[in-house]
């Protein structure tokens, strides 16, 4: 009987290891300087990427966009405006709004109307591809109102 349940144990190991990491796709955005030759401002374009399927598939995408694009991506154009080092701080999703929190860095140094249409499409467009979000909702430390502001 002991050696049953060590063996039923060990297969439900495997099966939720399994399933814990399975990758799925997901499209994260960014300018392209081949695509958009004439820097449109807030025209992105879609590049997959592999996340571990998981609850927050969300949050992964918002990850992987502020990861920035791979090398073989600058190399066919794709470009962020996003600066380094940018954290979330939360994520939620109520009633098709997503409300993304970020630390401060999302806006030092960022100035400009051009490149913050930029900034909020890539965010924007990264987080419309799942449903139910229809509208986002960028805040710094609960501040909504003048982020990203030109």
């Amino acid at each position: 009987m002991y050696r049953f349940l060590i063996f039923i144990i060990a297969i439900l190991a495997i099966v939720a290891g399994y399933f814990a990491f399975q990758k799925t796709t997901v499209q994260v955005f960014f300018n392209n300087s081949l695509l958009d030759p004439e820097f449109s401002c807030d025209k992105v374009f879609p590049v997959d990427r592999r996340v571990i399927r998981m609850k927050a598939v969300e949050k992964a995408a918002l990850e992987e966009l502020l990861k920035g694009p791979t090398e073989q991506e600058r190399k066919a154009g794709f470009f962020t405006n996003i600066n380094e080092g940018v954290k979330i701080e939360g994520l939620s999703i109520k009633g098709g709004v997503a409300k993304i929190e970020f630390d401060e860095q999302l806006e030092f140094q960022v100035g400009g109307s051009c490149r913050v249409a930029a900034i909020r499409a890539q965010i924007t467009e990264t987080l419309k591809q799942f449903l139910p979000v229809e509208e986002v909702l960028i805040s710094i430390n609960g501040r909504t109102e003048d982020v990203l502001q030109p």
